[in-house]
């Protein structure tokens, strides 16, 4: 009878796979900031590609945080393969535009996951993502606050090396 009780999940196997979607979306937004910043670097906008450096690793401990969820919980986290990064953007408006839509995407689906984990009754999985909802609320609001900066700063001449250095102001 123990047996049985030890190779027992307690999360359900549907948020199981939920979850490792999330991985995966984790771990291909990580992989999406080291493009970002690499693009950074190599347009001069330093101060953004420390930025991203730290958005990707922020996003490497989110993956890494769900993970362990199904560790804890007897699930069984999968690895995740990440393909389709995109390296080419055409100004540092593209590359926090493009941002803010993953975030964006990346918010919808944890509220999905929550929906459904309320729906399933599966209390555990609701509860782990109320860090992530919130998470979600700040992620989107930095990204807005620096698109927001970037219009009033302007595009043209030393606007573009003004935006650089306010980033910084985003940056813990």
């Amino acid at each position: 009878m123990k047996d049985i009780a030890r190779q027992s999940m307690s999360i359900k196997v549907e948020s199981m796979d939920l979850l490792n979607g999330q991985i995966k979306m984790e771990a291909h937004a990580s992989a999406t900031y080291l493009a970002m910043a690499s693009w950074c670097e190599q347009n001069g906008f330093f101060t953004s590609a420390k930025f991203f450096f730290k958005q990707a690793e922020e996003e490497r401990e989110h993956m890494m945080k769900i993970f362990n969820f199904l560790v804890d919980t007897g699930g069984n986290p999968i690895s995740p393969e990440v393909t389709d990064i995109n390296h080419d953007y055409s100004s540092i408006v593209d590359v926090f535009e493009s941002t803010l839509e993953h975030e964006v995407k990346v918010t919808q689906s944890i509220h999905n996951i929550v929906k459904k984990a309320r729906e399933m009754g599966d209390i555990a999985t609701e509860r782990f993502l109320d860090w992530f909802v919130m998470e979600q609320v700040e992620e989107e609001n930095t990204i807005r606050d620096i698109l927001d900066m970037i219009e009033v700063t302007g595009t043209e001449g030393v606007g573009l090396q003004m935006i650089d250095n306010q980033v910084a102001n985003w940056i813990d």
